[in-house]
């Protein structure tokens, strides 16, 4: 775990040979979870903070009479809730979307790490800011676009945050159900189903079972009016 934390961080700052040292000298538990298994749920008071390394998680919150919306999805070497560093009480609820592989932090650790290394905790407010940008995004993208440019979003989103070539045709498995797709696009799972569709019939992806291969991407970054600056992909090392 230490080696892919220490990457996170060097993908963000510059990072010395003592940094690099305090990074690897952080306690961790492994921890591998099946699918749809709550890794925290509402309410909670969460005392461990989780960095995956295999596998999907998402983000819920639930109105209280269940209906669900997904928030956001979380991808390897990314932490889960960074917001539990500071804030006692969990707000929502994290599920295992796949097989999960996951580091548990101590807080109280991270805690430590922020005091006695400020270049790890430069590294960790910059993935707590885009994180924020993430979920703008989507929020603009459940508000203000229909449901072709939202589902074509979503997987224009995917394809860059599962580090696949914009230059070149990419495939993906994407891991969600119809249903779960509409959850996270304020959509019926029916008519999610008509806009996968639609966007295979024109041209913009293939399907087969859950590989996503995009075979048109300036086709499908158009439908989706995707920019993909809120990912802040190049953000500067300090």
């Amino acid at each position: 775990m230490s080696d892919q934390l220490i990457r996170k961080f060097a993908s963000r700052v510059a990072m010395s040979a003592d940094d690099r040292a305090c990074v690897s000298a952080l306690p961790f538990k492994l921890r591998t979870i099946d699918p749809s298994t709550y890794m925290l749920r509402e309410g909670q008071h969460p005392t461990r903070c989780a960095f995956i390394l295999e596998g999907l998680a998402y983000r819920q919150k639930l109105t209280p009479n269940g209906e669900r919306e997904i928030v956001s999805i979380v991808m390897p070497g990314e932490f889960v809730d960074l917001q539990n560093l500071f804030l006692e009480e969990s707000d929502h609820d994290i599920q295992a979307l796949t097989r999960l592989t996951f580091a548990e932090i101590p807080i109280s650790a991270l805690h430590g790490l922020i005091a006695n290394c400020p270049v790890a905790g430069h590294a960790l407010w910059i993935d707590a800011l885009i994180e924020s940008s993430i979920h703008r995004e989507w929020l603009l993208n459940i508000g203000r676009r229909n449901a072709r440019s939202r589902l074509a979003h979503l997987l224009c989103e995917f394809s860059v945050r599962f580090r696949t070539s914009a230059d070149a045709d990419m495939a993906y498995e994407l891991p969600m159900t119809q249903e779960q797709l509409g959850d996270a696009l304020g959509l019926t799972p029916v008519h999610v189903n008509r806009v996968l569709k639609s966007l295979e019939a024109a041209g913009f992806i293939a399907r087969e079972k859950r590989l996503v291969s995009v075979i048109d991407w300036p086709g499908l970054r158009d439908a989706a009016e995707f920019n993909e600056r809120y990912l802040h992909l190049k953000q500067t090392r300090l």
